[in-house]
């Protein structure tokens, strides 16, 4: 079986395709904001009718850096890029592709990934977080996405950790995603986030809220083990040493729920992965 898998992120998007599951052919390109739902559609068809030149693509899997309502295969919004609004990406790429087409939230896709593939095998239940242009989370029980009532499971870049903080594009104050992604911290002291991690005094500051957030996280779910993926992941022990210190610090003193934070083993290509086996998934059911 071949597999278009795709990562449409805020800044960037991903495509690979898998052939009998190993990854053959992989493309990254920046994301044209300005372009909007229309251009990305347009990228994604180009490459893949290129790469069909060589393998004929049985399914595609999708993971969307947004909102995504499962049940419909409809994107419900995109705080980063305009244009998604109560889109059928997942009917529009069936169509466009002539093959079934699945979607999910990116933060969806990745957490199966790392659990399918990565740093999270065996773990259950898992927890993981990406932490880039935006803050978004997946969650695996019994080896399976757990979705919620109204596939908004998962949310956490939009928990306020600071009442009162400064405003989040979602209209709440002091949310997570708001102190913590890439995009905020840029904009809040005007340097690049990968050089404000390599400043050991910020992370010893930005870890906190961070920290806040994700004791909620241990707290409420117990996790096996939280994986954290995205861009910012990548600063490695300056980043998850001082992190699960900070967790150690606040979490409560009684509690003895594991604390187990580590970065994605699968790096930039965790939701890849993640679109593989939703992709699989959705193939094996019908």
């Amino acid at each position: 079986m071949n597999v278009l898998a795709v990562d449409i992120g805020g800044t960037k998007f991903s495509m690979a395709l898998f052939q009998n599951g190993r990854m053959t052919m992989r493309e990254t390109r920046a994301t044209q904001r300005e372009g909007g739902r229309a251009w990305m559609m347009e990228q994604i068809a180009s490459i893949a009718h290129t790469w069909r030149r060589n393998a004929e693509i049985t399914c595609c899997g999708i993971g969307f850096g947004g909102p995504v309502d499962f049940p419909s295969q409809r994107v419900t919004a995109s705080n980063v890029v305009p244009g998604w609004q109560n889109f059928p990406l997942g009917a529009a790429l069936s169509a466009e592709l002539g093959v079934p087409a699945t979607i999910d939230n990116d933060a969806n896709a990745g957490a199966l990934g790392e659990a399918v593939y990565g740093a999270a095998v065996g773990c259950d239940p898992l927890f993981y977080m990406t932490l880039s242009t935006g803050i978004g989370a997946g969650i695996v029980v019994g080896g399976k996405i757990y979705r919620g009532a109204d596939s908004f499971a998962g949310e956490m870049g939009h928990i306020p950790v600071r009442p009162g903080g400064p405003r989040c594009v979602c209209g709440a104050e002091g949310c997570l995603e708001r102190l913590c992604s890439g995009m905020s911290i840029e904009a809040d002291h005007g340097k690049p986030a990968k050089e404000l991690l390599a400043d050991a005094a910020f992370v010893r500051s930005y870890v906190v809220d961070l920290a806040l957030g994700l004791k909620s996280v241990i707290l409420l779910l117990n996790p096996a083990r939280i994986v954290i993926g995205g861009g910012l992941s990548k600063a490695g022990d300056a980043l998850f040493v001082p992190l699960n210190a900070e967790l150690r610090r606040q979490v409560t003193g009684w509690s003895r729920a594991r604390i187990d934070v580590r970065p994605a083993a699968l790096g930039d290509d965790s939701v890849l992965y993640g679109a593989l086996a939703l992709a699989e998934s959705a193939v094996a059911a019908r």
